[in-house]
């Protein structure tokens, strides 16, 4: 049989070393769902319950594994329905290659059924996008996105309509004017900083006697040199959220998480230090970093684009965090443990006794914090967590302990809900041996982690470690919402909008043949937890938590308090809960 386009992509992506692709099939895409068949054996298709799920897949999988996530569309909604996660790869900066159909070449421009003009719907979220016209064009059109994801962390878009995906292949280059030959593979850029430029780095951080360290995703790789850093400078380090895996929690001079979800240890650390040093990181609450003008800064990235965006830069240095950081350390000058030091973790020992004070507090019938800090003490050594967007990320931030071998993700900048099921998923499929934890809450279940469920039945069987569990959060609110129109914007809650109905998320998972657990008792927590990660299958839990339970920021402003006093005065219906609950955390926060 002669081979299609379709079979001429799929080798393509075959030599780029690509096996896994995350899709949902259509007959926008009958010809490349063809050659999937024939080439069956060389490729792990993941079928979703929704093209946004394949994409937040894809997304999950380049940042757990390093390699370009590839995610399948069909055309018109099909392709519509990836924007999300694909602009959650763009946001976190993740390499990611969206392949779609389109209708038929012959039938564009004359309004024909799912048409849509993809090259226009894709060109904001992508660095690189084409369509496929004829079979010549394929080749240098697949290297190129790869190439382009790969080596500028970048999201690309290749679109080839359904009746060139089954035209004859063209597998020889056509030597001729107006075709273009191609290759495969790449080397990966590594911008290496020069000598004078650490050398300014290194001055400035000598200088300093007050220093303060904030590591981002771009320090994942770089957990001893960041330590070696901290220990040489006598710094403290704070955590963004996409860098929580990046260094130790136990260590005596890690703050922990940094802005409106972090803790009052971090706080107070950005607010006393003379020096900054960035790495990695495009963390974009510019309030909780030093006030300009209070601390020199250096930062360390991998791109230049990403400099000074956030905090004004005296000295930057583009490259790789670890190679970065292992030839500034000989340049340092080694500071003493000094009062600085003392006092950061002194800091960090009041915080954590302050987090496990409010997490210990009483609430109707548990409070959120205790569901974390019981997983926290559980963990296992090289498990995988994923979180979602909601209160319960404040509750991950902040009562979860990172540790050595750990890996953890969500949609960071982004911050979309319901990606927290299949950033799991995805990291499932990558490490069957290693265990992993989603951590939802009951709106984004309800938005598709239910559905995606459905997904887990379909490919459990292949993993290797049966570990694989769903926390729900179960307080029927939307609940970060609920808090931010309090302490934001000095609105009441709005229950039409904010209510989440309940549902029986425990007997759902038994439908499916998982274990199901429900918990309405703070001290059942522990017993739960150490239930769901001894489980032969994959289990939900679900827990029943007081959404009266306030995300404290590590400070209030005047304005916030302001706010929230009007919207409890303002016939919030839940008022009473929200001040008993309230003082509960401030009189914890003062022990």
């Amino acid at each position: 049989m002669q081979k299609t386009v379709g079979d001429h992509l799929l080798d393509r992506l075959s030599q780029w070393k690509i096996e896994r692709i995350f899709g949902y099939p259509g007959d926008g895409i009958n010809g490349i769902m063809g050659a999937m068949g024939r080439a069956a054996e060389r490729f792990d298709y993941i079928r979703v319950r929704h093209e946004e799920m394949a994409a937040f897949m894809a997304c999950a999988h380049a940042k757990f594994t390093g390699q370009t996530g590839v995610c399948l569309a069909t055309s018109g909604p099909g392709a519509i329905h990836l924007l999300a996660g694909m602009y959650d790869a763009r946001s976190d900066h993740q390499p990611m290659v969206a392949i779609v159909g389109q209708q038929a070449a012959s039938s564009l421009g004359s309004d024909y059924q799912q048409e849509v003009d993809l090259q226009h719907l894709f060109q904001d979220v992508s660095a690189y996008v084409e369509t496929v016209m004829t079979p010549s064009q394929l080749p240098h059109v697949i290297d190129r996105a790869l190439r382009i994801a790969a080596s500028e962390r970048a999201v690309c878009t290749v679109i080839i309509p359904n009746d060139v995906q089954q035209m004859p292949a063209i597998l020889e280059p056509v030597h001729k004017h107006g075709h273009v030959a191609s290759s495969v593979g790449t080397p990966l850029p590594r911008p290496w900083p020069a000598d004078a430029e650490l050398a300014k780095a290194a001055e400035i951080l000598n200088a300093g006697r007050k220093v303060a360290i904030l590591v981002g995703a771009g320090a994942l790789g770089a957990t001893v040199p960041v330590m070696a850093i901290a220990q040489a400078l006598s710094a403290g380090v704070a955590k963004a959220l996409l860098g929580k895996m990046a260094v130790p929690d136990d260590l005596p001079y890690v703050t922990g998480a940094i802005g409106l979800l972090g803790t009052r240890a971090s706080d107070d650390m950005m607010k006393q230090c003379d020096t900054l040093l960035m790495i990695g990181t495009t963390f974009p609450y510019s309030e909780f970093l030093p006030k300009v003008g209070q601390a020199r800064a250096v930062q360390i990235d991998l791109q230049a684009r990403n400099i000074g965006i956030r905090y004004p830069v005296e000295s930057a240095l583009i490259g790789d965090a670890t190679d970065t950081l292992q030839r500034l350390l000989p340049l340092l000058k080694r500071k003493s443990h000094g009062a600085w030091r003392r006092r950061i973790e002194a800091s960090v020992q009041r915080s954590r006794e302050e987090l496990r004070a409010q997490a210990m507090t009483s609430a109707k019938p548990i409070n959120p914090q205790r569901v974390f800090l019981e997983l926290s003490h559980q963990l296992p050594a090289d498990v995988i967590l994923c979180g979602d967007s909601g209160s319960h990320t404040n509750w991950y931030a902040r009562h979860i302990d990172a540790g050595p071998g750990m890996l953890g993700s969500l949609s960071g900048k982004l911050a979309s809900m319901g990606s927290g099921v299949p950033y799991a998923i995805a990291a499932k499929m990558a490490y069957p041996e290693r265990p992993v934890i989603a951590m939802v809450g009951d709106g984004a279940m309800q938005m598709n982690g239910n559905a995606e469920l459905v997904t887990v039945q379909q490919y459990c069987e292949r993993w290797s470690l049966p570990t694989f569990i769903v926390l729900v959060v179960n307080n029927r609110d939307l609940n970060q919402v609920t808090w931010e129109q309090r302490a934001l914007a000095g609105d009441p809650a709005f229950n039409a909008a904010q209510e989440v109905i309940d549902f029986p998320y425990a007997r759902y998972a038994e439908l499916l043949g998982f274990k199901g657990i429900r918990v309405d008792d703070p001290e059942q927590l522990a017993d739960a937890w150490r239930e769901a990660l001894a489980a032969d299958r994959p289990v939900v839990l679900e827990c029943i938590c007081d959404p009266d339970v306030p995300p404290l920021p590590p400070h209030i402003d005047f304005d916030q308090a302001r706010k929230l006093t009007q919207a409890l005065l303002g016939r919030d219906p839940r008022a009473a809960g929200v001040i008993r609950e309230s003082l509960k955390q401030m009189m914890a926060r003062k022990r």
